[in-house]
């Protein structure tokens, strides 16, 4: 049984841009996160450890958004779907990241990238 757990409005502060003036400071990202995993054992049991921890993979997203230095929003978000494969039962993972202020005629300007675990 799949189903799928959103995590929406994670802001953490990055060095991402591919200008000079983007790598001297860190901006604000919007990320939202949908993650596709096997709820049988979690809706059986009702137990945290059969569940996929949001508050953990929340933490952890922030953390590695952080300390990140990517140029491009497409690479961070990649690299934050291998984050989550490498260390949740997970069988798709989709990231929206969002960052305001990068075009100032739009409100936002994002990406959005959606991957398959390799069996």
């Amino acid at each position: 049984m799949n189903g799928v757990v959103r995590i929406r409005g994670l802001q953490p502060e990055a060095v991402i841009g591919c200008y000079d003036y983007e790598r001297t400071v860190k901006q604000r990202l919007e990320i939202d996160l949908e993650l596709t995993a096997d709820f049988s054992l979690a809706s059986d049991t009702d137990e945290l450890a059969h569940a996929l921890d949001y508050a953990a993979i929340s933490d952890h997203v922030m953390s590695f958004v952080s300390e990140s230095q990517f140029e491009l929003l497409e690479a961070l978000s990649k690299a934050i779907i291998d984050q989550i494969f490498e260390r949740w039962p997970v069988s798709q993972v989709t990231v929206h990241i969002d960052k305001p202020g990068a075009v100032p005629a739009a409100s936002g300007v994002g990406v959005s990238l959606t991957l398959t675990r390799d069996n």
